[in-house]
């Protein structure tokens, strides 16, 4: 790509030290103006002081926008309706994040006139693949710039010398020896003493659960009501989707709840170690599974259940805009209409327990299911029931007792 041809550039912007070096670098680089385009999904900053540090470093304009309730309604929710996991253990606050903010990005890219994108994205991570893959799906002709694979400035004392030397203003703080994300899912933290995965993460790392240890000794007990596998009431009052995640985060929080440590299998190839509070998300995802287990039937259910890992990988890699997940979704969708009910929940020293589970539409028959005389189910009737089952089992018995005798 031939840096005369980039007109105007979108920059997913922080405000933190690498995507203000980019603002800067790209002004230097290209030529170009530079709109810095800054996403609320909940982490907590202070929006105005990063607007203006966007004007300060160059930008010839500045979005910062409010995406809570979207990225609630229209991102996390459909991914709980799947009960999308990734390896067995994360929830994927991080992932299901991106699509959302590239989302946004090329619309304003639409709005400007703008003819590339950039972010800050590494070329070691996952998040570089999120992002360009949303870029391709929903603007195929846009230009797509990504510094960290240009670039010289591969250490933080380069992209510290070349801030000072453009002016752009490095908060003087002692930095954390790991990396963090955050937004209204989850905090990630990753990298630096982490690196090593026989090391226990310190307990003044964690910045939103209480330390189960440290947490109430008395269990907070919660109910949810659902919609067709959405959350919509907490305790009976009704809030909108970024309301009762946030609600959840502080319930969860305070009790220790979404701590998870591990491994995992990057896109690129590599492993990394990282360690996440998802307090919120760990509740509903939790309710949710209950209340399927009284309205979903069986082998829906195991379809659905066999489908989840694909899923939650399609997420990770950052095809939320691919036709396999959308085709996905849509079947996903069709097992919740009557995912609908309450569900209680016990939530004490980082666990998140289910004492009760209630639907209109529950499945669950107490009068078969009794361990007491009914009169709906004969139990005579198992024994022609186990007899075809094990029809096959005996034939290949026979089958070897013959071939010993050969």
């Amino acid at each position: 790509m031939d840096k005369k041809d980039v007109k105007k550039i979108v920059l997913a912007y922080s405000g933190g030290l690498d995507t203000s070096v980019i603002l800067k670098w790209l002004q230097v680089n290209y030529g170009c103006p530079v709109v810095a385009y800054a996403a609320d999904i909940g982490q907590e900053e202070d929006w105005e002081a990063v607007r203006q540090k966007a004007m300060d470093t160059g930008a010839s304009q500045v979005y910062i926008q409010d995406l809570k309730e979207e990225f609630a309604r229209d991102f996390c929710f459909p991914m709980f309706r799947a009960n999308a996991i990734y390896e067995g253990v994360y929830l994927l606050g991080t992932s299901i994040a991106r699509p959302l903010i590239a989302k946004e990005q090329i619309e304003i890219a639409r709005k400007e006139g703008a003819d590339a994108v950039s972010h800050g994205a590494t070329g070691k991570g996952n998040d570089q693949v999120r992002f360009e893959l949303t870029y391709m799906a929903l603007e195929p002709s846009i230009k797509i710039i990504a510094p960290w694979r240009e670039w010289d400035l591969n250490s933080r004392s380069k992209l510290i010398d070349f801030a000072n030397q453009h002016n752009i203003p490095v908060p003087v703080t002692k930095k954390k020896p790991y990396s963090m994300d955050a937004n209204m899912l989850h905090i990630s933290y990753e990298g630096g003493i982490l690196e090593d995965p026989w090391a226990e993460p310190p307990k003044d790392m964690f910045t939103w659960t209480v330390d189960p240890e440290d947490a109430p000794d008395k269990p907070t007990y919660i109910e949810i009501g659902f919609e067709k596998g959405d959350p919509v009431t907490l305790d009976g009052n009704p809030l909108t989707p970024a309301k009762m995640l946030s609600a959840l985060n502080e319930i969860g929080a305070s009790n220790g709840v979404g701590r998870v440590d591990l491994v995992e299998n990057r896109f690129v190839g590599m492993k990394s170690r990282g360690v996440y509070e998802t307090p919120g998300g760990t509740i509903i995802r939790t309710a949710h599974m209950a209340l399927e287990s009284i309205t979903l039937d069986r082998e829906v259910m195991h379809i659905r259940d066999g489908l989840v890992p694909k899923y939650s990988e399609l997420i990770y890699y950052g095809f939320w805009y691919a036709p396999e997940r959308e085709m996905l979704q849509t079947m996903i969708d069709k097992t919740q209409e009557r995912v609908t009910g309450t569900v209680r929940l016990k939530i004490y020293k980082g666990n998140c327990m289910v004492v009760g589970r209630k639907s209109p539409y529950s499945l669950y028959q107490p009068e078969f299911a009794t361990f007491e005389e009914d009169e709906v189910y004969s139990q005579k009737d198992a024994e022609g029931f186990i007899r075809l089952q094990g029809l096959r089992l005996r034939i290949r018995s026979m089958l070897e007792d013959r071939s010993e005798n050969y």
